[in-house]
């Protein structure tokens, strides 16, 4: 097959995303490996490990420990995964998890107590403006309101986490409002709504596509580059609301080189596969309107009712985003696939509440690869190699400046632009 290279504006898009606009985080190549101990005592103490290592671990003890495991985080600071166990008679598997190099922690409630309870709470509290995300930090619910949530709606979430019973819930009140993202951002235009492209990956018959959120594919069938531009792309399947926020868009030309890459600015972090999240884990997010933010993990599994309707099995955490960062990318320093950016609270200067589409999810329902499991990673390099104001991510502050996917969003260069300008925008797109 021939291939073709994409124009600059356009390969910044194809590479997931814009350069940061005044960077909120620092990359920097993370160098802890696991430790193994000597001794038989060592061996069975917990071990220092990577997110991306202790997120595997995780998942293999979650298997080895069936009912006795009640979920699992990371500890950043001791870089060290802990694992909630509920008191049971097999000691012996307790045993085999320390060796395995997990911090063991006794809890009072197991996942499927939490997860009976985030069932109650779907079935009589699915109220809009609600989410919850089960915490296994304080080994409970975490149910979050947003502003809108008052009166007799407030009364009614606040009377079903009473009814859960002590200990298996709390409440707190957020000062936004939640909602999709899907407005005020010039990554990706369709149908008077602006988004940002996820990551490129390899759709089932090989040919080239990128995930973005579901909302934005509901939104338009087609996609492009610049606003009122030409068709670039076409949605091949959507969800929203539902069991996730994401969909599948096939570049139209079959010949379009989409690398696996998240494009920082005079510079791509190179996508390596698709991993899931791990509730402590360090993440950094790329979008169009924001640029370079980070954060960490709060919570999976959330559910989020929208004003559009629920949405279940997302990434709750605590990183910021704004309209036009729907469907943005989600990943860590080290070049792994985390999420979609679906929606939230607040803003990047009041914070927030951000939810995200767990990518390895999306890629299981519309049967595409990423990175090393696919073709996408292949081919040049792309990106916004025109410039951006930040080093190499092995120590300075990245990104800074714009390079872009479309010179419609301000006339000029805009702010830190450089390039192709991808601006803030006009506005055009809905609400959410």
């Amino acid at each position: 097959m021939s291939h073709k290279r994409i124009p600059k504006r356009k390969a910044a898009m194809a590479a997931g995303g814009v350069v940061a606009l005044g960077a909120a985080a620092i990359l920097l190549p993370n160098a802890n490996a696991s430790q193994d101990g000597g001794s038989s005592d060592a061996a069975a103490a917990p071990r220092t490990l990577k997110a991306a290592d202790a997120s595997d671990l995780a998942s293999r003890l979650a298997g080895l420990l069936g009912d006795t495991f009640a979920g699992s985080y990371y500890d950043s600071g001791a870089q060290q995964l802990v694992v909630n166990v509920v008191p049971g008679d097999d000691n012996q598997v307790v045993v085999q998890a320390k060796k395995a190099g997990a911090e063991i922690r006794e809890v009072d409630n197991s996942m499927g107590e939490l997860r009976s309870g985030a069932q109650t709470l779907k079935s009589e509290a699915s109220i809009p403006g609600t989410s919850w995300a089960i915490d296994p930090r304080t080994n409970k619910i975490l149910v979050t309101a947003d502003s809108t949530v008052t009166g007799d709606r407030w009364d009614r979430l606040e009377s079903t986490v009473e009814g859960l019973g002590s200990g298996m819930a709390t409440v707190r009140k957020s000062a936004g409002t939640f909602k999709t993202f899907a407005s005020g951002g010039d990554a990706i235009f369709g149908g008077g709504a602006r988004c940002s492209l996820g990551f490129n990956v390899t759709a089932g018959d090989g040919s080239p596509a990128f995930l973005t959120a579901g909302h934005c594919g509901v939104a338009a069938d087609q996609w492009s580059d610049a606003q009122g531009g030409q068709p670039i792309a076409t949605v091949d399947q959507a969800v929203f609301p539902g069991e996730g926020d994401f969909a599948l868009v096939r570049y139209d030309d079959p010949a379009t080189e989409a690398p696996s890459e998240v494009n920082l600015g005079d510079q791509t972090l190179p996508i390596s596969r698709a991993a899931e999240a791990t509730v402590g884990q360090e993440v950094f997010r790329m979008g169009s309107t924001t640029g370079l933010a980070d954060g960490q993990v709060l919570g999976l599994d959330a559910t989020v009712n929208y004003p559009e309707g629920t949405v279940t099995g997302l990434i709750q955490t605590d990183v910021c985003a704004e309209p036009g960062d729907s469907g943005g990318s989600l990943f860590t320093r080290d070049g792994l696939a985390i999420g979609l950016t679906s929606g939230g609270s607040g803003d990047c200067t009041a914070g927030g509440e951000t939810f995200f589409q767990p990518v390895t999810t999306a890629l299981e329902a519309v049967g595409a690869t990423l990175g090393d499991e696919g073709a996408g990673g292949a081919g040049d390099q792309a990106g916004g190699g025109e410039q951006a104001g930040g080093e190499q991510p092995g120590g300075e502050q990245p990104g800074g400046a714009g390079a872009g996917a479309g010179e419609a969003g301000n006339a000029g260069d805009g702010p830190g632009a450089a390039g192709d300008d991808m601006g803030s925008g006009d506005g055009s797109g809905p609400t959410g």
